[in-house]
Order: structure tokens, then sequence, then C-alpha cells
């Protein structure tokens, strides 16, 4: 099993192995690009998306600066808006439905490393290197996530859920409600 099959897989993977290094350089060098280019070249931004991602829908709109770590992990449904200065590290699989709204400074993540010191670090010819792991991410349609949010690893949000800003969500949210805090906890149904 490769490194990347690995990380995909929800199994410890070392993040620097060579494979998975050139497509972290390869979004680096379209997320350069993507984040140096004018806001009003449109077509030319909208055809480096289709290149960094796994699928973009029609009318999309992602503000600069914009960061992710592969890109490939990540599929944005139509219609969908996230704001500037968001980070999504896909390791896995980033999953954004249609029509949703990300405020800035959202952080979503899918990675993960052990708990215990001592098992993070893993010695190799090359020096250090960090075992990690990851868990799926999917946002469904029609979501608002406000403001300074962190999405954890393994988290399913449901269709027509508003997060109120600054949340971190730890757990799933299910489909028409409102849920923000720290820990993010469901309030009502919406």
């Amino acid at each position: 099993m490769t490194e990347r099959e690995k990380m995909l897989s929800g199994a410890n993977y070392n993040s620097r192995d060579s494979e998975l290094l050139e497509q972290y350089y390869y979004a680096r060098k379209l997320l350069k690009q993507y984040n140096e280019m004018e806001a009003n070249l449109f077509i030319e931004r909208q055809n480096i998306l289709k290149g960094l991602f796994e699928h973009i829908g029609n009318n999309v709109w992602i503000e600069a600066p914009f960061f992710c770590d592969y890109g490939d992990n990540i599929s944005i449904g139509k219609g969908t808006f996230i704001n500037m200065n968001c980070i999504l590290l896909d390791n896995n699989k980033i999953s954004i439905g249609e029509n949703v709204l990300i405020a800035p400074h959202v952080q979503i993540y899918t990675a993960s490393h052990p708990l215990k010191a001592s098992e993070r670090i893993v010695e190799n010819r090359k020096g250090a290197s960090y075992l990690t792991s990851s868990k799926p991410v999917s946002i469904g349609s029609n979501v608002w996530i406000g403001g300074n949010s962190v999405i954890c690893p393994g988290v399913t949000i449901g269709d027509n859920v508003t997060i109120g800003a600054g949340s971190v969500v730890t757990k799933s949210v299910p489909s028409d409600v409102l849920a923000y805090g720290n820990p993010c906890q469901i309030i009502k149904k919406i």
C-alpha cells in the first residue's frame, strides 16, 4: 500500500513520502499563481481551481488568499463561496456541497497525529518525519459556516445548517440546525 493509499484509508502514513511531496509542491505552485492573480481574471482563476481540485462546480468563488495541502482531495459543489484566508487541510477527502457560504478564516482539517509524543516522530534515513492519519470531512448543501470556525477530522455537517462564528466542530452535525460554540453544540432546529 502506498503512503497516499494509507493516507486516504485513514491509516498512519508518512507525510514526507516523495509522491505526497510531489503533489504538495504542485498544489503550492497552483496556489501561488491563484493567490497572486488579479480578482477580475475570473476565467483564469477558475482554470487554476479546475487543475487543483478533484471537482469544482459552476459559479464557485474562492477569495484569495486560499490554502490547502494537495487540492486533489477537495470537491466543491456549484454556487459555493469561500471567503479569504480559509485553510482546507485535505489529507483526506473534503466534500463541500452546493450553495455553501464559508466565512473568513475557516479551517477544515482532515489530518491528525498520534496523541502520544513518542508515537508521532519516526526516524528514517532522511531524518525525522511525523506519523499522520486522516479522516474525511463532508459538508452538505446550503450550509453557512461562520468566521474563525474549525471543522475537525471525521466531521459530517448535514444540509441547511448554520455554524456560528468561532465554533470548534468536533462532532457531526445533522441537517436543518443552528449550532455553535466550543465545542460546537446544536442550539435549535431551523
